[in-house]
């Protein structure tokens, strides 16, 4: 293993001797100088891990040295030593990308525990992580075969994305693919709880089954309201626990989470279902029987969510909510700059609703454009994307400005989407639906697989049947469903994308947050 590359810069460098055996001997190579100059003529012929500077030297300053260094490698941590407690010296310092503060006279333990924290820490923090998984693993393997409620899977889920986004952070990539093979595992056992449990939930009184897309209004936002708040629901279209997670740091600058409960998305886990159900306070077979004017055909391409503002009409109307409503849509880029000028809207509005769709647009762009793959190749550059995208965008304006003008939020979604590498085959008419983790139609025949949830009466489910022989099927883990016509082709550009519509963790277990703003 290679050691560690300290340089100390001090002129009176030979005083420190004994410091340096002490770091000698706790495995570092240490450099040393006595002024600015032979500093920097060190860095431009060697590499150094950290480098330790005197802020109080002849000729050169410490300050004048540092800004060359930061030139020359502008990536190295220096640590700054100096006999000042000065402000205004410690401000200039830290302006200058310093990566700490030491005040005269040290310690050796000090200058240890500076190391430890600017170079050591990642391999640290990936030992003491790997350590507290490999500890947890056997615990989440135990739960994963247990016969596990709704509640207990919610919470097995929450502990599987803490590890997913603690050990995308350590560097540890063999601990990365026991985890990813523990969540295989878990979405293999909790599609057969689903395909056990769910259309039992629908002879069951609201307060007997878990909180699934129509109950989101009815038991998140109204009680809200009528404590006399005004309230904006956030609808970040296919966002997933995990990318709810990264997006919280963020928010939390503006916001406190008031409370965070993961609920479950209805089947099929897409949009057409999932957030016309939201709106319209209903299941799907409900929205078609009283609303049909609402209701699209599964195969309306670019149709099937147009109706989602009258349908939110229906369901204040049927609990009698008289709120003044703004709502809005965001489903480009070119839209979304308008963000920020719903303000006024939102002000003079009760109930305000904002749809956004980026996240979705990524999934789709990524499927389709080579490069955007390559920049999102796996689950943290996924995430890191969407966090990107949050992190500029007019949403994040918008919120900055609900915070100041203290305005609730609850920030929900419709279904997450899971990334899906193993095709399966299954036929269909010429009226069977296109989504690739859910089919509807007459027919359909998959063969023998034991992973697909077959209903073939829609009603248990409250879903809409075209006719007598309509069916659903599902995809769950990691599969996807192809036609056998073009099978390889299709099998081929599919494989490593992230989509929708069936069974799994990811798609079905998603946050719904009541954020409070923070009080400046």
């Amino acid at each position: 293993m290679r050691k560690i590359k300290i340089l100390w810069v001090d002129d009176e460098i030979d005083l420190l001797r004994a410091y340096i055996i002490f770091l000698e001997e706790k495995g570092y190579e240490v450099k040393s100088a006595n002024n600015g100059a032979d500093a920097i003529d060190l860095v431009k012929d060697d590499f150094f891990d950290i480098i330790f500077l005197d802020e109080n030297m002849p000729g050169m300053s410490g300050l004048e040295t540092l800004n060359i260094i930061k030139n020359l490698d502008p990536n190295v941590p220096v640590v700054m030593i100096t006999k000042s407690e000065e402000e205004d010296i410690m401000d200039e310092a830290i302006g200058s990308k310093m990566a700490d503060y030491l005040i005269k006279p040290v310690n050796p333990n000090q200058i240890l525990l500076s190391i430890k924290k600017n170079v050591d820490q990642k391999r640290l923090v990936t030992r003491r992580t790997t350590s507290a998984y490999q500890s947890e693993f056997m615990k989440i393997g135990m739960q994963i075969s247990d016969r596990l409620t709704f509640p207990e899977w919610v919470e097995l889920y929450r502990k599987i994305v803490f590890w997913e986004l603690e050990l995308s952070t350590s560097g540890d990539s063999a601990m990365d693919d026991i985890l990813r093979m523990q969540k295989a595992e878990a979405n293999n056992s909790f599609a057969r709880y689903i395909r056990n449990n769910y259309t039992d939930w629908f002879g069951k009184k609201q307060n007997e089954r878990p909180m699934i897309s129509p109950d989101v209004f009815r038991r998140k936002v109204f009680p809200l309201i009528d404590a006399g708040q005004k309230v904006l629901v956030l609808v970040i279209d296919n966002l997933r626990y995990d990318q709810y997670r990264v997006f919280s740091s963020v928010l939390n600058d503006y916001f406190h989470v008031e409370e965070e409960e993961l609920y479950c998305s209805i089947l099929p886990t897409a949009t057409m279902y999932a957030r016309n159900a939201i709106f319209a306070g209903l299941m799907p077979s409900d929205i078609e029987k009283y609303y049909p004017q609402y209701w699209e055909d599964d195969d309306n391409e670019g149709n099937k969510n147009r109706h989602e503002h009258e349908l939110m009409q229906t369901q204040l109307s049927r609990f009698n909510k008289n709120y003044k409503l703004f709502f809005d849509k965001i489903t480009n880029i070119k839209s979304g700059k308008r963000l920020t000028d719903n303000l006024g809207a939102i002000m003079q509005s009760d109930l305000s609703v904002l749809v956004v769709n980026f996240v979705d647009m990524i999934s789709h762009v990524r499927t389709e454009m080579e490069m955007i793959k390559e920049l999102a190749p796996n689950e943290q550059a996924y995430r890191s994307l969407a966090l990107t995208w949050f992190n500029h965008s007019s949403l994040l304006d918008l919120l900055r400005l609900l915070s100041e003008n203290r305005v609730k939020v609850v920030l929900t979604t419709d279904h997450g989407s899971i990334r899906v590498d193993n095709p399966q085959k299954v036929i269909g008419d010429r009226e069977t639906n296109t989504n690739l983790r859910y089919k509807q139609g007459r027919n359909l025949n998959f063969g023998n697989n034991k992973q697909i949830f077959e209903l073939k009466n829609p009603a248990l489910a409250c879903l809409p049947s075209r006719n007598l022989s309509t069916s659903y099927v599902f995809a769950s883990n990691n599969d996807f469903l192809a036609y056998p016509n073009n099978y390889n082709y299709y099998a081929q550009y599919y494989r490593d994308t992230f989509q929708h519509g069936g069974i799994s963790l990811e798609e079905m277990i998603i946050p719904v947050v009541t954020l409070s703003p923070k009080i400046r």
